[in-house]
């Protein structure tokens, strides 16, 4: 049934092979019938633009969008799908992500999704975190591993051999 229909009052004609749904006594929407007992048949032109937008979304088409605002955030989008049970799973928390960059800029996003894929946190809300707070701007600390002292306890190299 078109969208723009909902809440109106529609007549519909089951044939053995044809579902016709009238409004007004004009026909508004025709298709064949399933041959399956339950489920439903969804037609992309009666659905509203940003849900057909949604619709359309494939993984490749979400990871070609995220490697314009660069590498990292393709690999985020990327791991996105990959670590859930279903790539369908992610595509909300995808296009989260590509929804900050006309905010946020492209070099800062991909910044913030190279600071994210580093600490493992693969999820929207730790790059809109990060975005937010700054983080992206600032490098991260290297973490120095500090010299052992020396000490009695320490055998030396001669101990092994």
């Amino acid at each position: 049934m078109p969208h723009r229909l909902i809440g109106c009052t529609l007549q519909v004609r089951l044939t053995h092979r044809v579902v016709e749904i009238f409004h007004d006594h004009q026909r508004v929407a025709s298709h064949v019938r399933r041959s399956q007992r339950s489920g439903h048949v969804t037609i992309n032109d009666h659905m509203p633009k940003a849900h057909q937008r949604y619709a359309n979304t494939t993984p490749a088409n979400l990871i070609g969008r995220a490697t314009q605002i660069g590498p990292n955030a393709a690999i985020l989008v990327e791991r996105m799908m990959r670590d859930r049970p279903h790539p369908e799973q992610g595509y909300r928390s995808a296009m989260g992500i590509l929804s900050l960059a006309p905010r946020y800029g492209s070099q800062r996003l991909d910044a913030a999704c190279e600071r994210a894929l580093t600490i493992n946190a693969v999820t929207y809300s730790s790059v809109a975190s990060i975005l937010k707070s700054g983080l992206d701007r600032e490098r991260p600390q290297a973490e120095h591993a500090a010299p052992t002292p020396a000490h009695t306890n320490i055998r030396g190299r001669s101990y092994y051999q």
